[in-house]
């Protein structure tokens, strides 16, 4: 399977995520600069963690606007699968490539920790290995993970069964208590009208393997592999 990992001045999760695909797809991925503006060809385009850009104006306005964006919401548009982690997920919604928009944490505060997830749909490309409703842990890290959106357009996410993630406890259950953010209906991530761009703000690349201390999330990787 071939991906690529864009690179903007700020990204720091590109290594991390490089790592997962490498070790999951069995291929090492193009790292491309923000600069470029043409991707290689490849099934698969991530846009990292970080602080793109300082996080200047806000999370991933500027890097949206980077001239890489272009072919990356073009080839977007023709069907190319795009994945986009934390400041990745943000700089998708400030290119438009999904709804909404991530604000600051309703305690104000950058939260650096363990959550749990429901998978609320197993019916994608990138998370169609997860058992129906899995329960699984995942790494957080971010100061703006708040998502927001409409109530018209929530309300369609929600009918549509674009949300692909959402904040739970360990039982499975949503609540306040298990949302890190104060996100809109505990969203953790979501996914475009035709299923090839999903943004998520927790961080998969970082539990994949024992070394992490689980491989919950090793299956994103595997679906994404496996629909190639």
């Amino acid at each position: 399977m071939k991906s690529a990992v864009i690179l903007f001045p700020g990204s720091n999760r590109e290594r991390d995520m490089m790592t997962a695909l490498e070790k999951v797809h069995g291929a090492r991925p193009h790292l491309v600069w923000h600069g470029e503006t043409t991707l290689p060809d490849v099934d698969l385009v991530v846009l990292p963690g970080g602080f793109s850009y300082g996080d200047y104006l806000r999370c991933g306005a500027i890097a949206a606007r980077s001239p890489i964006m272009a072919d990356v919401i073009a080839k977007a548009a023709r069907g190319l699968r795009v994945l986009g982690v934390c400041n990745g997920f943000q700089i998708l919604t400030e290119a438009g490539l999904l709804p909404g928009a991530l604000m600051r944490n309703g305690s104000l505060k950058f939260t650096c920790k363990f959550v749990h997830l429901k998978v609320e749909n197993t019916a994608t490309d990138f998370t169609r290995l997860f058992p129906r409703q899995a329960i699984i842990r995942c790494p957080v890290a971010h100061g703006d993970g708040n998502y927001f959106a409409d109530s018209e357009t929530l309300a369609r996410l929600e009918g549509e069964g674009r949300v692909v993630f959402r904040y739970c406890n360990v039982a499975g259950e949503v609540t306040p208590e298990a949302n890190p953010n104060t996100s809109l209906n505990n969203i953790a991530g979501l996914m475009n009208e035709t299923g090839n761009v999903v943004g998520l703000m927790p961080h998969p690349e970082n539990f994949i393997e024992p070394l992490h201390g689980g491989s919950d999330c090793r299956p994103l990787f595997e679906s994404l592999l496996q629909a190639a």
